[in-house]
């Protein structure tokens, strides 16, 4: 019995032991790492690039030796009857004597041998493909660089759902006390009730707010679990800090990085177009030259009476055939003319559209320069308002307790500290993004 279950032990052991392989905590560009390899949109990148490699291989093998087969059989249940003049056999002139040719069953074998000789489309076809797998590698790696985009929007989207909980947390066991001292206070008849009301307005709108990040700290998580290629109840754990993230995100020497517009993967793409509108014009133009092909043809012909083609011995009588194809385009009716005049105003639009997209990319640089300085400046200002915000509602507290300060100057103080929380935890965040919006454009990672 040991002996029978032991396979089973084995298998489950080796099971266990890939599943503890996967790794469960991520700093950002580990993340970043995981998420390239196993993202499904990364995992249909790379096999794009494997299907452009093989379609390559389709249109060479066109122009390349053709080899096919046939085998025919024919059973004629009613022969045709052909008229003979009955004088060739001795009978009355003018009179015909029906006879039967042949036998009725054939059975034919053959093998054909084809090859291309000159067909304009064919070079074209080619010069297509190298196209095409220049396109599918600018388009995997414009999928790498969308990933790692997404990979740290998703990472500094769980951080801030992970801040917010805790900063939350805190306001409401400050606010739990808050509002316990002073039901005491109106209980024993020394405060109004009013005091009571406004701070359990306070802790209900603060205790609404936490549920919610609960629940957002949840999804944050599966959605980064998504993005990087994982289950996404995956008990993920993050290395990182939002704080000494946002730290290493702040890189002033990025703005004086010297930008190439032949290493931006859109412009990368629009010349990719102008290419392929480049080769159809080609095309167009290749359909008015004539096509050559050669072709061999070898095979052999059986005929009988009666199905013995396989097992009996009939006679087999062989054929061959050397030829050549020559196609010569003559007249179109001015088809062949207006197809070579639509591929020339597409080029032409294609031409238009990579001078937009380098406009575009330009100014797309320019603001994404603007919008992490911005970001960068917002999150200081918000990290001193942060620290001012929290000295005047500790303030505003003892004033508040001393019966010095109302209850409504409590709550607003409480309410512009909860509000400088948010914005500070949210200016981090945009240092993380404007940081690789950036990085982006300029394909620098």
């Amino acid at each position: 019995m040991r002996i029978r279950f032991l396979p089973l032990f084995v298998l489950l052991a080796i099971t266990v032991g890939q599943a503890q392989e996967q790794p469960t905590s991520f700093s950002l560009d580990e993340a970043i790492a995981f998420a390239l390899e196993n993202n499904y949109s990364a995992i249909n990148a790379n096999r794009d690039i494997i299907d452009a490699q093989k379609q390559k291989w389709e249109t060479i093998a066109d122009g390349l030796p053709q080899i096919s087969g046939a085998i025919s059989y024919q059973n004629q249940l009613k022969q045709p009857i052909s008229l003979i003049p009955a004088e060739f056999f001795g009978g009355e002139p003018g009179t015909f004597q029906p006879i039967t040719f042949g036998q009725p069953q054939q059975a034919t074998a053959t093998a054909t041998l084809r090859q291309q000789i000159f067909d304009g489309s064919y070079i074209v076809g080619v010069q297509a493909t190298k196209t095409f797998l220049k396109y599918s590698a600018n388009n995997k790696e414009k999928t790498e660089l969308e990933v790692r985009k997404a990979v740290v929007e998703a990472y500094g989207n769980v951080l801030l759902a992970n801040e917010s909980v805790i900063i939350l947390e805190k306001n409401l066991i400050t606010l739990e006390k808050n509002l316990f001292e002073t039901t005491k206070i109106f209980e024993n008849g020394l405060g109004d009730e009013e005091s009571v009301e406004q701070l359990q307005i306070t802790k209900s709108t603060v205790n609404n707010q936490l549920k919610n990040a609960v629940r957002l700290k949840g999804i944050t998580l599966q959605m980064l679990n998504l993005i990087m290629g994982i289950d996404i109840d995956s008990p993920t754990q993050l290395t990182e800090s939002l704080d000494n993230l946002t730290l290493k995100q702040i890189d002033p020497a990025l703005l004086e990085t010297q930008f190439n517009m032949g290493n931006n993967v859109d412009y990368k793409l629009a010349i990719n177009l102008n290419e392929q509108r480049s080769l159809e014009l080609k095309l167009a133009k290749s359909r008015a030259l004539p096509t050559l092909n050669a072709f061999v043809n070898y095979g052999s012909t059986s005929f009988s009476d009666s199905f013995n083609f396989i097992g009996g011995s009939p006679d087999w009588y062989n054929s061959s055939i050397l030829g050549f194809d020559l196609n010569i385009p003559i007249f179109s009716s001015f088809k062949r003319n207006a197809s070579t005049q639509r591929a020339k105003i597409a080029l032409e639009k294609a031409k238009t559209q990579l001078t937009e997209a380098e406009e575009q990319i330009r100014l797309q640089l320019k603001r994404a320069k603007s919008d992490y300085i911005l970001s960068i400046e917002q999150y200081e200002t918000f990290k001193q308002n942060l620290g001012l915000a929290e000295r005047i509602e500790n303030k505003n507290q003892v004033k508040y307790f001393e019966g010095i300060a109302s209850s409504f100057d409590l709550r607003q103080a409480q309410t512009q500290l909860y509000t400088a929380q948010q914005e500070y935890l949210q200016s981090m965040v945009e240092v993380i993004n404007t940081k690789t919006t950036l990085e982006t454009i300029l394909n620098k990672n």
